[in-house]
């Protein structure tokens, strides 16, 4: 029988949110429906809120979640009730040119659920990345359930989304190892999570930069061996400086602006790689000198949610953070309730926090 929840809805753009009831239906064939325990507050959502996505409003926001499966529809095998999950928005078909290529990782038909939530009028809601997890109780694909070891939920929820973007960017799409000299433009949740990575992957040389004192601190936590506010100096000679005149081997840049896509092409060594996980808006363009590109070698990637297999890497990622060696805590700077959404909100807008946790 359909419910009747709480959930944090955008309902125009650059409207404040609100705590609305929202009715989520049983689950039909191939989905979920999901107790939410903790969902982080991502700079996506902020993105749904202000348009930068789409403009299907009204939005049921939240994405980067934990909970407990509560029921499942028809033909679902691979969780059940009671399991414990990390949502994702990687439920892979198994059927597309790059899954019958053994890349799932890279699925270009990935699912959602059929059924929609809606509000008490039967407006439809469009959720955030196709979870909406700033609820209660969500319905998602069952696809989109990956079943891990019992854990914090605020801290491996994070999984969902940013803390997954950055380490996979590092370690999966940039193939950061034992001996590489890494370089992160940004130390935000992303840009700390690729320096985690790169921490636990044995890079010998982690560079941060960014232009905020406070986050460079943190980059430090997570594994940053030398930092550089690139408002004093310039960050494409400090990262030459710091790696022998050569330039790092990988350069994550996880701002998604044109001026540090450009500083971090120049700042790796040749033959290095460039990986651009910050999100860009629209508008923005990068211009390079083709000679530059030629004659450096090497790759510029992009990394779309870290390249992950969420049924590889979820799990992988709990086991390591139950073991004391990935310290997901560090990443929950306040744990905070459905109501606090959009002070949340100011706050990551200010640098204030790397992320705010919704409890429910």
């Amino acid at each position: 029988m359909p419910q009747t929840v709480k959930g944090v809805v955008a309902m125009a753009e650059g409207a404040p949110v609100e705590v609305v009831d929202v009715i989520v239906p049983d689950p039909g064939p191939g989905e979920a429906v999901v107790t939410v325990q903790a969902c982080g507050v991502c700079h996506t959502d902020l993105h749904y809120r202000e348009g930068g996505i789409n403009d299907e409003f009204p939005f049921l926001l939240g994405h980067e979640a934990a909970g407990v499966v509560e029921a499942v529809g028809e033909g679902v095998s691979d969780v059940a009730p009671g399991d414990f999950v990390i949502l994702n928005w990687r439920a892979v078909c198994g059927h597309c040119r790059a899954c019958h290529k053994g890349q799932p990782q890279y699925c270009f038909a990935t699912h959602n659920a059929q059924q929609k939530m809606t509000l008490t009028d039967g407006t439809e809601l469009s959720p955030a990345l196709g979870i909406g997890a700033f609820i209660e109780k969500t319905l998602v694909a069952a696809g989109q359930c990956t079943k891990v070891a019992d854990a914090d939920p605020a801290a491996v929820g994070l999984l969902g989304c940013g803390v997954m973007a950055g380490f996979g960017a590092a370690v999966n799409t940039g193939g950061v190892t034992r001996g590489d000299t890494l370089a992160v433009f940004g130390c935000g949740g992303v840009g700390n999570a690729a320096i985690a990575g790169g921490h636990l992957a044995g890079a010998s040389k982690i560079i941060a930069v960014d232009i905020d004192d406070r986050k460079l601190e943190w980059a430090k936590k997570f594994g940053a061996t030398d930092v550089v506010n690139s408002s004093n100096v310039d960050p494409v000679e400090a990262i030459r400086a710091l790696t022998g005149g050569f330039g790092a081997d990988v350069v994550v840049e996880a701002v998604g602006r044109p001026e540090t896509y450009e500083q971090a092409f120049y700042a790796r060594d040749l033959a290095g790689t460039v990986v651009l996980v910050g999100v860009p808006t629209p508008d923005k363009q990068v211009t390079l000198p083709m000679i530059e590109i030629f004659g450096r070698g090497g790759a510029l990637k992009s990394s779309w949610y870290g390249d992950c297999l969420p049924s590889r890497d979820f799990p992988m990622l709990v086991d390591l953070y139950n073991q004391g060696r990935f310290d997901l805590d560090a990443f929950v700077s306040e744990r905070i309730s459905l109501g606090d959404v959009e002070s949340a909100f100011d706050k990551m807008h200010r640098g204030e926090v790397l992320r705010s946790v919704v409890m429910l």
